[in-house]
């Protein structure tokens, strides 16, 4: 099957978040069950830079710009790749969406939407490429234009749109429509215009042939009025067409036993040398050495989404227990100050770190005895599965695909060997702390069982080989029935 999947980023080349690691993950996965599954991009220069064999394929005319089309690779799997080689659109430092001053680009509609035209001509094989999908597969709000363009042509491909987080939507106002030269049909509830504005993400929504989120919690609570944003009857309405696919994990990037960014390679079969990155981590962040500390870990975004406010309401309790805390972010500043506050208070039991360090992500997996992740929502979550993989035990809320991925600890799931973690239900500060007294008192009392706990999360299969086949039937679903 030939599969064009767009994104606006993929890891290893530009990253924000979890959208890039499936991006970097998912297409290698289908490849490597004999697909033939080619990204493509925009040409940021960060993708320019660290993209394999990149050459020149085709030269395009998209609406008074010209575009290269360059192909090459990406990443250690090798995935094909085209590259959207527009400068004015593109060439810009830092974020891919956003000034380096924190704002949005003024011109994001513009930006994308040559970016979904680009897609939409090698999709419909008018890029001189001598190529052509089966399915175009497009991701999150700044490929939503993909589907809608594609629409009136008679020989289009197929479609799937995922959402990766429905909270980003691409809305513009009315005046940016008309900028853009959409046709005006469009203009309807039943396609782009939401609430007097044009929605990105309700184009691919509404016209995709089939829609899927990233966990099927994830896809029952954004029906709802609580998550939805105002979509969620679009999304009722379309239910028959609509479904939860867990992501996995990249088991080449994420591997204790083979990851060159730790302090001492482990397994299940060698559990007990996790305890040396434990201490490595402890030394890197300049806290303590000691292995029987209880150690817990936080990586990701420092915003309210994520339940950091939560972490800071309860530091004072971890601290008084005895435990210690490293955190890797960045995100909204009067948390971060509040968090570098508070290490200043406790420096010799929190560490933080300010800024996304890939590396340093691997050792916080590796050397934590737990990793917290009090999330308001939660589309799929990564993390929660890397720590999986790595032994270290999370601390989650109950929902979207925390809930999927994460079994409670309870007397019941111990006997049955399924427990993996710690699940609270209520996004406050109180639920959050008693799971993680709970887990500090489980942590102190039960001895081998911590470790049997642990490693009955490295042995669950949440590699991405599950989850392609599932897309694989969601593409051929989208080819056989199409839903539009």
């Amino acid at each position: 099957m030939k599969i064009l999947y767009a994104s606006s980023e993929v890891a290893p080349l530009i990253k924000t978040g979890g959208l890039a690691d499936v991006a970097g993950s998912l297409p290698a996965a289908l490849n490597h069950i004999g697909m033939d599954c080619r990204l493509i991009v925009p040409g940021y220069p960060q993708v320019l830079a660290k993209a394999d064999n990149l050459q020149k394929v085709s030269e395009l005319q998209v609406d008074g710009s010209t575009v290269t089309l360059l192909q090459g690779e990406c990443g250690p799997h090798q995935v094909p790749m085209y590259v959207v080689d527009a400068p004015r659109w593109f060439d810009r430092p830092g974020n891919p969406y956003l000034t380096p001053e924190g704002y949005n680009w003024p011109d994001n509609a513009d930006r994308f939407m040559l970016f979904c035209q680009v897609a939409v001509l090698v999709a419909l094989d008018r890029a001189g490429l001598d190529w052509q999908p089966e399915v175009v597969h497009a991701n999150d709000w700044q490929t939503g234009l993909i589907a809608p363009l594609l629409q009136p042509e008679e020989q289009r491909p197929a479609t799937l749109f995922t959402i990766h987080n429905l909270a980003y939507q691409g809305l513009f106002d009315w005046a940016t429509f008309l900028r853009l030269g959409l046709d005006k049909s469009l203009w309807t509830h039943h396609a782009l215009e939401f609430h007097d504005q044009l929605s990105f993400i309700k184009g691919g929504i509404a016209l995709s042939d089939r829609v899927n989120t990233v966990s099927p919690t994830y896809a029952e609570e954004i029906k709802t009025a609580e998550f939805g944003y105002g979509l969620e009857g679009l999304l009722q309405y379309r239910a028959s067409h609509f479904s939860g696919v867990l992501n996995g994990i990249d088991y080449h990037q994420w591997d204790p036993l083979n990851d060159p960014h730790i302090d001492t390679p482990y397994s299940i079969d060698s559990f007990p040398a996790k305890r040396n990155n434990k201490l490595a981590l402890q030394r890197e962040f300049g806290l303590p050495e000691d292995e029987y500390i209880p150690l817990f870990g936080y990586v990701g975004r420092l915003v309210d989404q994520k339940g950091v406010d939560l972490i800071l309401q309860v530091l004072p309790g971890l601290m008084d227990s005895g435990a210690q805390l490293v955190l890797l972010g960045s995100g909204d500043h009067s948390l971060q100050s509040a968090l570098e506050k508070i290490s200043n208070r406790y420096h010799s039991r929190v560490g933080i770190t300010i800024g996304y360090d890939e590396g340093l992500s691997h050792r916080i997996e590796a050397g934590s005895d737990c990793f917290l992740m009090p999330s308001r929502f939660e589309p799929c979550g990564l993390n929660q599965m890397y720590s999986l993989r790595y032994g270290t035990v999370p601390i989650v809320r109950r929902t979207g695909g925390l809930a999927d991925s994460v079994v409670d600890v309870t007397p019941h799931t111990l006997a049955n060997g399924t427990a993996t973690g710690f699940v609270f239900d209520n996004a406050d500060g109180s639920s959050l702390w008693g799971a993680i007294e709970h887990a500090i008192n489980f942590y102190r009392r039960s001895g081998s069982d911590w470790d049997i706990l642990a490693m009955t999360g490295m042995q669950q299969d949440l590699s991405w080989e599950a989850s392609a086949q599932h897309y694989l039937e969601l593409y051929q679903t989208s080819i056989d029935d199409p839903g539009l």
